[in-house]
């Protein structure tokens, strides 16, 4: 096991990237979109839906941190297809490009335009960035950085000058008066909801390629993705590595472990919390109870335009600015993980001697034109593009949840296993999950059959 960190600020960035990729659908669209309809009472989803994320998070990456291998080969070590079923559920979910199209939305009531062709403009800017950096992670990190900071800079102006003390007083509500507002949204709007509070579905499992390019724990013997055309390629093996259970190494693993929690708690968790809260918050401010408000994403150019009056003109671009820049980036983020999880498994399973960056660059080409053609044949709504996603990942997550405990109970030396309130996590998460995705699968056939 190599030396824990001393120094924590040069290795703070998965959980930036993770908390950048995930303020997409949920926290840009979805809650704000609840809290646009129903008020706050929907808000406390996000905590459950966090909580359970950084459990998860935390045994994906208590793994690789172990071995340097992602939890999907861990996997695929007990069936050698379940990396490759994972890898097709993924891609299944992010074939609609929900997040690309709800950043062209964005971008048209700032510039005009049609939103389907600025979509497909901006799925081609995502696969020149993906694969001419010369180093992948580099990028995204920089890139969710970036937006992160953007964030943070609205929502400061927001809460001085755009959220009145109303609002402000409403608050308390997210505690005392929270409810499952079913009946009004539906079963998939709020798994959705739940689901994609944070990161969801694949993003999760793509936590463990994220901290292995960064060189945490065992992951530092793994090469990183590179450009097949900028970047200089390395040696990569197709598996990774476990290390003696004495008490050096159990030593060095406890700072990588107390590291990585704190990491994805100061930055994934505490980031995307206040991301959910403020935008709720916000569309609660200023569009809740506006009549004939669009039940689609429609909603933020009303928000836009209702806080340019209250700010000044300025702040309505800027604000619709900001949402395009932050689904952009998040966009540039799934398209990364979707590929960068596929070439992994491909890699590990199917085809060692294959070059997985270059693998990496095909698979991202392969995604930019299935999203083309889904926007070129006309299905183009963001809400239901986003639900669709949403669905397909609190179902994966049902599944993994159960995985993580089989191969951190089963492959990891003794003194590293999962035990106690984590092993519970996991536990509750294949229950939450589990019973989502029965009810949002039930109401979705009784919907279909009703009409």
């Amino acid at each position: 096991m190599p030396a824990a960190p001393t120094r924590y600020l040069p290795l703070i960035g998965p959980g930036i990237i993770a908390a950048g990729v995930g303020l997409a659908s949920g926290e840009f669209i979805l809650y704000p979109f609840i809290a646009s309809q129903v008020g706050l009472v929907f808000v406390w989803a996000a905590v459950v839906g966090l909580v359970t994320q950084f459990f998860l998070n935390m045994e994906i990456e208590r793994y690789t941190l172990a071995t340097g291998e992602t939890a999907l080969t861990g996997f695929s070590r007990y069936w050698r297809h379940w990396g490759l079923v994972f890898a097709i559920l993924t891609y299944f979910a992010n074939l609609w490009p929900g997040w690309a199209t709800s950043s062209a939305t964005l971008f048209s009531y700032l510039f005009g335009g049609t939103p389907r062709y600025i979509a497909i403009g901006l799925l081609v800017l995502i696969g020149l960035i993906l694969t001419l950096a010369p180093v992948v992670y580099v990028a995204l990190e920089r890139a969710q950085m970036l937006k992160v900071a953007a964030v943070i800079l609205l929502f400061v102006v927001a809460a001085i000058f755009a959220i009145g003390a109303s609002a402000w007083g409403d608050l308390p509500q997210v505690v005392t008066r929270p409810r499952i507002p079913a009946e009004e949204l539906g079963f998939a709007v709020l798994l959705g909801a739940l689901a994609f509070a944070g990161g969801g579905g694949g993003q999760n499992l793509v936590q463990a390629n994220w901290i292995r390019d960064k060189g945490f724990g065992m992951g530092s013997y793994v090469p990183r993705l590179v450009s097949p055309i900028t970047g200089q390629p390395e040696a990569e093996p197709s598996t990774g590595y476990i290390f003696q259970p004495n008490e050096r190494n159990l030593s060095r693993w406890r700072g990588w472990w107390k590291f990585a929690n704190i990491e994805q708690l100061t930055t994934f968790v505490l980031i995307t919390f206040l991301t959910i809260l403020f935008t709720s918050l916000l569309a609660y401010a200023t569009v809740y109870g506006t009549p004939d408000l669009a039940n689609n994403i429609n909603f933020i150019k009303t928000e836009g335009e209702i806080l340019g009056e209250r700010v000044g003109p300025w702040f309505q671009y800027f604000f619709w600015f900001v949402g395009a820049f932050s689904l952009f980036a998040a966009a540039l983020g799934i398209v990364d993980y979707t590929s960068r999880l596929a070439a992994d498994v491909v890699k590990t399973s199917y085809a060692r001697k294959i070059n997985e960056s270059k693998l990496y660059a095909w698979l991202v080409w392969g995604l930019v034109a299935i999203g083309i053609a889904v926007l070129l044949v006309g299905f183009d709504q963001p809400i239901v593009l986003l639900v669709i996603a949403a669905v397909v990942g609190g179902f994966m997550m049902f599944i993994y949840s159960g995985l993580l405990i089989l191969i951190n109970r089963k492959l990891l030396p003794a003194p590293i296993k999962v035990r106690g309130v984590r092993l519970a996590a996991l536990v509750w998460s294949i229950l939450l999950f589990g019973t989502l995705s029965v009810l949002t699968f039930h109401d979705q056939i009784g919907r279909l059959f009703g009409d």
